[in-house]
């Protein structure tokens, strides 16, 4: 079946089940792999894309229920020209060791910091709790949240 989808501000068509998760298809049809397979339980973040600017883990959202809503993966974030200012900030701050669950927590932290352009460290915190990463990079990745806020103009 054809499916529409507004991803990373072009329209693409797939043939895929409207039950397939989003997950698969951008990784498999549209070959994005910013978002990771982690735990297919939404336990670990690692698939999470925004829809709409909103987090949400694409591993258990159906790819028939995003309609019309714009879909944006790490490789829509910024551009190897113009990094995001997440993007940026969590180079600077060497927050990435593996990188696995990094794409997650940027993509978690650019629904915050659209909702809480100003966030306290307990509030990145508390927003990327459900966010696993093995490697212990979490301070740095705290501190990469909250100078990507500041260089925003938040903080």
């Amino acid at each position: 079946m054809a499916i529409s989808l507004k991803v990373n501000g072009a329209t693409r068509s797939v043939d895929a089940e409207p039950d397939t998760p989003l997950l698969y298809v951008l990784r498999n049809d549209l070959e994005l792999n910013g978002a990771k397979y982690g735990c297919a339980l939404t336990q670990c973040g690692a698939c999470t894309v925004l829809v709409n600017g909103a987090a949400r883990r694409s591993c258990v959202t159906p790819v028939g229920s995003i309609g019309d809503n714009e879909v944006t993966t790490l490789e829509g974030l910024g551009t190897l020209d113009k990094l995001h200012p997440l993007q940026k900030a969590f180079i600077d701050e060497q927050a990435a060791q593996c990188g696995y669950c990094i794409s997650g927590m940027i993509m978690t932290a650019a629904d915050l910091l659209k909702r809480n352009p100003q966030p306290r460290e307990a509030e990145v915190k508390a927003a990327l709790a459900d966010n696993l990463c093995r490697c212990g990079t979490h301070n740095r990745i705290i501190r990469a949240v909250l100078r990507a806020a500041q260089n925003m103009g938040g903080n």
